[in-house]
């Protein structure tokens, strides 16, 4: 087995914000090989936030952004299981991080699952007439190519982070729900810029109770 340098186990931490423990297991696991053991943490991240899924999170903060200018603000509910998280300095830098994202980023909704299902039908219908005389498989592959594209442009969890483009909201979501060690759900949010339409200024619907974290809405 391949040695594990302190150094080593010291960028991993501070790439992932891995516990020590944990980085010096991933990299023995990976064979001291940082890539390999970057994907062995986030399962791992995925398999503690997915213990979590059921666990009420109904403390949290209310979290605001006025961008530079005074021409676009939002508001965001991020929840948490408890107070102490909630006061935890990592926990509000993400959510003043989810609040740069929904005003960077301009997303409609937090998860695919509040994009309602006329619309989607909509965009389904447009994407297939855009390829309508190409075979039957090929057509039902570009629909839900484009389906995911449409997703990762307007649902919050689906876009890329605004502080890491390789990763998704949904990923930094998952990382901090497995590091704190509590249930965490980006509830909802409203976007304002000014000048647009109340329509357009409608805030993300509410998801429904039993919406999971790394899923939640």
């Amino acid at each position: 087995m391949a040695e594990i340098s302190a150094q080593l186990v010291k960028q991993l931490r501070e790439e992932t914000g891995g516990g020590m423990m944990d980085c010096k297991s991933a990299l023995a696991e990976a064979g001291g090989d940082l890539e390999k053991a970057r994907v062995i943490l986030r399962k791992r991240g995925v398999a503690i936030a997915t213990k979590k899924l059921s666990r009420t999170a109904s403390e949290g903060i209310i979290a605001s952004y006025i961008h530079v200018g005074d021409k676009v603000g939002v508001l965001v509910e991020v929840n948490c299981e408890s107070d102490f998280v909630a006061r935890n300095p990592e926990f509000r830098e993400f959510v003043k991080n989810i609040t740069l994202q929904i005003a960077a980023a301009e997303p409609r909704w937090v998860s695919r699952e509040e994009v309602p299902a006329n619309l989607l039908e909509s965009e389904k219908e447009i994407a297939a007439a855009q390829v309508k005389n190409k075979p039957p498989q090929a057509i039902a592959k570009i629909v839900e190519g484009k389906l995911e594209k449409f997703y990762q442009t307007h649902c919050l969890l689906e876009q890329a982070y605004v502080r890491d483009q390789n990763q998704t909201v949904r990923d930094q979501l998952t990382a901090i729900v497995a590091k704190l060690g509590e249930n965490i759900v980006i509830r909802r949010f409203v976007r304002w810029k000014l000048g647009e339409s109340l329509e357009a200024a409608k805030p993300a619907a509410p998801p429904t109770p039993a919406q999971p974290a790394p899923t939640q809405s």
